[in-house]
């Protein structure tokens, strides 16, 4: 069921209905523009993820910022991003059934569209899918560099993959996907920089195969927010597919940086809206956003600034809040935010961000690829 905007332009946040998606433009902004300037600085591409927002107008403002195009796991994420203007798009998965790939094939007329293997079969169905729609499709081996899910192995078996793409008449080997996404939420900056470097060995080790075949390779992308600094240093990689940036989340926010201090490069943008709606026991208030309304796989969420405010469990459609002896009870139908532990798929709940401003809606998105499963 789709679900009607819970606010409208020019209201407070105080009368936005909830459980709702709540996007701080001010944060969302500073996130944005910090990005566009260290990447501007580092000599390499942004390509950002767009299955964290799932939403052309996101999209776009990255895109207005520098950044070459987006990511994206599934078609149809690809469509939506297609649809609304995103000209340039890298599927970072393995896509195997012939009507998505006939379905991505069809996008080739209105943006750039590669997408990863990992297999000969890949190559073949691939192959087969450009040759009946008449098209040359790009296509990036993705090689493992330690998450040990999708990928062939670094090296000669990925060298000797790239050499059956560039021998197709139908497919453009355009490059190497490398993304350690295991690395992104090591604790310390000491295991994420030791992670990243046996990524860049084997970056390194399959660019100087690919070299020795003559087969020339325009693109190395992976990184992702935890790490995409120690990738853009590496002077191998040159896209960078850094997503959750722009909003942030509990789980990104657990992990130090060089200093050793919690992370603070960006800020928190995104909050799932909650209103109390019981507090019949003491020292204990229910919210109206269980795990129906935010993401419990990288932990409970936190409420944004009152620490001495902890959530304690989540059903489908409540969550359990204590506050200390001494504290106020909370009020039925007051408001919190709640940040949660995982961004990507707390944005999946929801049909649209209601975008504030110093405390007033000044805007309402849709998530156009919410629920894009295919």
């Amino acid at each position: 069921m789709y679900q009607l905007p819970p606010a409208q332009p020019g209201m407070s946040e105080s009368e936005v209905e909830t459980p709702a998606l709540i996007l701080d433009l001010d944060a969302f902004e500073f996130n944005l523009d910090t990005m566009a300037r260290r990447v501007a600085g580092l000599g390499t591409r942004l390509r950002p993820h767009a299955k964290t927002h799932k939403s052309p107008v996101v999209a776009n403002l990255q895109i207005r910022r520098g950044a070459i195009g987006q990511c994206v796991q599934k078609v149809a994420e690809a469509e939506a991003m297609a649809w609304g203007g995103v000209e340039d798009i890298l599927v970072t998965n393995q896509i195997v059934d012939p009507r998505k790939l006939a379905r991505l094939a069809a996008l080739s007329g209105i943006a750039r569209v590669a997408l990863c293997v990992d297999s000969l079969q890949h190559v073949a169905l691939l192959e087969a899918a450009a040759r009946t729609a008449g098209v040359r499709m790009s296509v990036l081996v993705e090689i493992d560099v330690g998450s040990r899910r999708c990928g062939v192995p670094a090296g000669e078996p990925a060298v000797g993959l790239a050499k059956r793409i560039a021998s197709s008449r139908h497919l453009v080997f355009a490059g190497l996907q490398a993304y350690h996404g295991a690395a992104q939420h090591l604790r310390s900056a000491v295991e994420r920089r030791e992670a990243i470097g046996k990524a860049i060995a084997a970056c390194e080790r399959t660019v100087e195969g690919l070299s020795r075949a003559r087969i020339p390779c325009g693109i190395v992308s992976g990184a992702g927010t935890g790490t995409f600094e120690l990738e853009a240093a590496s002077g191998v990689y040159t896209e960078l597919q850094a997503g959750s940036y722009c909003f942030m989340d509990g789980d990104y926010a657990a992990n130090l940086e060089e200093d050793g201090k919690p992370y603070r490069t960006f800020r928190h943008s995104l909050f799932v809206l909650s209103s109390i709606m019981s507090t019949a026991r003491p020292g204990q208030a229910v919210l109206d956003a269980g795990h129906k309304a935010v993401a419990i796989d990288r932990g409970l969420p936190t409420v944004w600034q009152q620490p001495e405010l902890r959530i304690i469990s989540a059903a489908d459609e409540h969550a359990r809040m204590e506050y200390p002896a001494g504290r106020a009870t909370p009020e039925i139908g007051e408001r919190f935010r709640l940040i949660p532990g995982h961004c990507d798929p707390t944005v999946d709940r929801f049909d649209w961000y209601v975008c504030v401003r110093a405390g007033r809606v000044e805007s309402v998105w849709p998530i156009t690829a919410r629920g894009g499963m295919q």
